[in-house]
């Protein structure tokens, strides 16, 4: 056994996380907020998402104190879904084919929503399988963040991405062409 040092004797706390100040809800606004109205541009009418990304961001401030310091983006994705299931609730229509006039080609996100089948397929799935592959596909979530956002162990978030990717190809191969 290696001698022991003074770095291996030291009891001082390690250092706490930057505070949740106004500096540090700027960053998050800065670094995370296109990433949250993206998220409602693809889900909700494209009119409310603006609104409902702001309403995010007004209950991370808020509840700022719960926000876990480096998991900020799965915790604004989290409260996202609580959000649009609020929204949604109110009865306002979600329409599934809007779709921008002019499609941006270099977007692989919006050429997806615009492609019939894919549209058809995505609908065949269950909302939960939509939502992880969603989640992983346009959010770019890694398993942890994907753990996060649902709530759930990382081995069962990667469970749950696999489960949904095995039914979206059963469900690919139904709808194909003939």
């Amino acid at each position: 056994m290696p001698p022991r040092t003074e770095r291996d004797l030291d009891t001082s706390p390690a250092p706490a996380p930057a505070p949740h100040d106004a500096a540090w809800f700027d960053e998050v606004v800065r670094a995370h907020g296109p990433a949250v109205y993206r998220y409602f541009v693809r889900r909700a009418p494209r009119d409310d998402a603006e609104d409902l990304a702001a309403d995010v961001l007004a209950v991370a401030w808020r509840r700022r104190a719960d926000v876990p310091h480096g998991a900020e983006l799965p915790w604004l994705y989290r409260t996202a879904g609580f959000v649009l299931a609020n929204h949604r609730r109110k009865g306002r229509p979600t329409p599934v084919g809007d779709v921008p006039d002019e499609i941006d080609d270099a977007d692989p996100a919006t050429l997806a929503v615009a492609d019939e089948q894919v549209r058809h397929v995505l609908a065949a799935l269950s909302p939960r399988d939509r939502r992880i592959l969603l989640l992983g596909a346009w959010e770019g979530l890694n398993g942890d963040e994907l753990a996060e956002v649902l709530g759930i162990s990382r081995g069962g978030a990667d469970a749950a991405l696999s489960r949904a990717r095995s039914r979206l190809q059963e469900a690919w191969a139904a709808h194909a062409p003939a």
